[in-house]
């Protein structure tokens, strides 16, 4: 990790999306054909932005024939600002002539937020974050956030330089294998991380460095969520192995929170322009979603950072990701807000992962592990899903979390079921925890029972009663508070005796 540069700062760098209007239009150029075997061509474009400006601006660029590399820079100022205001901070990416539409992936190019200063797209090769493909003559756009903006405004300028030529080979996409055959284990438990990031978006990893970290952590599979764009999902064939399932997504990055998609289809793209309350783009591009399979994590729903926490509506979220990274007090109060909505009768499935952006940031720390039918993708996200997971803080830590009531018979995210008066038996065994934790079985009152994790290992077991536990969950926390593992609920039903 560079000096100075947090997993927080990157979430900052990833950007934001916002209310796209097709009339923010910033004044355009226009470049002339020029003779094959010309040079570069260079414009530049200044302006100010003022903290009261709208979210996106598109600066329109006529591209001629002839054209086969475009490249653009941009700079803004950052002059100091009082406590409690924000500074400067832009974000940058491109459409080409199909244009600027919410959702038209045809016209979408490639997004790096705050992260890069300069990108280039040619037809077989791009900037990571950009999609490579031909150079079509007509109005392509530079699409320019201002996501923060000093009181005293935002001064930029933005370069681009158009280069003439033959196009060259054309891009062929390799998308991940479908399957990891030596860690398949038909149904099992399986160990993976649902939120990373690489190169292709505000991570310093590469992919065959994310590759090879994942397989140091035990994983079994990972979710590739670069920030509001689908370029790594066309190269992950490149850096596969045989041992670790790696699968499709994109962390939507709005001005209302972000929400990873996972489980998509290799080249699906889901536009972040637009912040809760905007119509019905949020409930678009979730059903976008879900039709192509995937699922919709509410992310790090309490992060401190502007545009960073979730403000979307809860009950369209198929997952939350209550555990992001080292453990810290964002995370306990999203443990706190995801039991309150246990509570109050509104299940959505707890996961956990790393959000791991640089070298320094741990992949797997935490991971969830899910227990499904097979390593695969539909099986995996059935049983996420279906909350039959559990989080630990790494590969060595387990939880075999069960409950029995006469015949009845449950595990993680199932119901057991049982007439009032009749003992429902929970039992959790936990192994390679920390010495010193606590191990504690919840229901909807609270903390019921726990005991010490003297060795790290350890069994408890609690009765209770369908007419008192509508539920049961536990955690692992070290005597900080720290969280070292946690379930989802084992349902409890009853009925009265007759």
């Amino acid at each position: 990790m560079a000096p100075g540069i947090s997993r927080r700062t990157m979430l900052r760098a990833g950007g934001a999306g916002a209310v796209v209007a097709a009339s923010n239009l910033l004044p355009g150029v226009a470049f002339a054909a020029a003779p094959a075997g010309s040079g570069p061509t260079s414009k530049t474009v200044t302006g100010h932005f003022g903290p009261g400006n709208p979210d996106f601006y598109y600066l329109p660029v006529e591209v001629p024939r002839g054209v086969n590399r475009i490249d653009v820079s941009y700079t803004y100022d950052k002059p100091a600002v009082p406590d409690g205001r924000h500074g400067n901070a832009c974000d940058i990416g491109m459409f080409g002539p199909e244009g600027t539409q919410i959702g038209n992936r045809k016209g979408f190019r490639g997004w790096s937020g705050g992260f890069r200063k300069e990108f280039f797209i040619t037809a077989g090769d791009a900037t990571p974050g950009y999609l490579a493909g031909p150079i079509k003559p007509g109005t392509w756009h530079v699409i320019l956030g201002p996501y923060t903006v000093a009181p005293q405004g935002m001064d930029y300028s933005v370069t681009i330089t158009l280069s003439y030529g033959a196009a060259g080979p054309s891009f062929t996409a390799t998308p991940a294998p479908t399957s990891a055959p030596r860690r398949q284990r038909g149904a099992s438990w399986y160990r993976g991380d649902g939120h990373l990031h690489t190169v292709h978006s505000d991570g310093r990893r590469t992919p065959e460095q994310l590759v090879a970290d994942a397989r140091t952590a035990g994983l079994d599979f990972v979710v590739s969520t670069e920030h509001n764009t689908p370029s790594a999902q066309l190269v992950w064939g490149k850096y596969a192995t045989d041992d670790l399932l790696i699968l499709n997504g994109e962390e939507v990055t709005t001005r209302s929170g972000h929400w990873p998609a996972i489980g998509l289809p290799a080249d699906t793209w889901l536009d972040w322009r637009y912040r809760a309350g905007d119509g019905r783009d949020f409930e678009r591009f979730v059903d976008q979603t879900h039709k192509a399979g995937g699922l919709v994590t509410a992310a790090h729903p309490f992060a401190n950072c502007f545009a960073c926490s979730f403000e979307f509506p809860y009950e369209r979220a198929d997952l939350v990701e209550v555990w992001n990274g080292p453990w810290s007090a964002e995370d306990d109060a999203a443990v706190t807000h995801w039991d309150g909505l246990l509570r109050s009768g509104t299940f959505i499935p707890a996961i956990g992962d790393s959000d791991a952006h640089s070298p320094g940031d741990t992949i797997g720390l935490p991971q969830t592990v899910v227990r499904a039918d097979s390593l695969e993708r539909r099986a995996l996200l059935r049983g996420l899903a279906a909350g039959r997971s559990y989080l630990v803080a790494d590969q060595h830590k387990t939880l075999d979390f069960r409950a029995a009531a006469g015949r009845s018979r449950a595990g993680i995210g199932e119901t057991v079921s049982s007439t009032w008066g009749d003992a429902v038996t929970v039992t959790c065994t936990a192994t390679g925890f920390s010495p010193g934790t606590t191990l504690t079985v919840f229901d909807q009152l609270g903390p019921q029972t726990s005991i010490p994790l003297a060795s790290g290992t350890g069994t408890l077991t609690w009765t209770t009663d369908s007419r008192y536990s509508t539920w049961a969950r536990v955690e692992v926390r070290r005597a900080d508070r720290t969280m070292e593992g946690m379930s989802n609920p084992i349902f409890v039903t009853g009925k009265p005796a007759r």
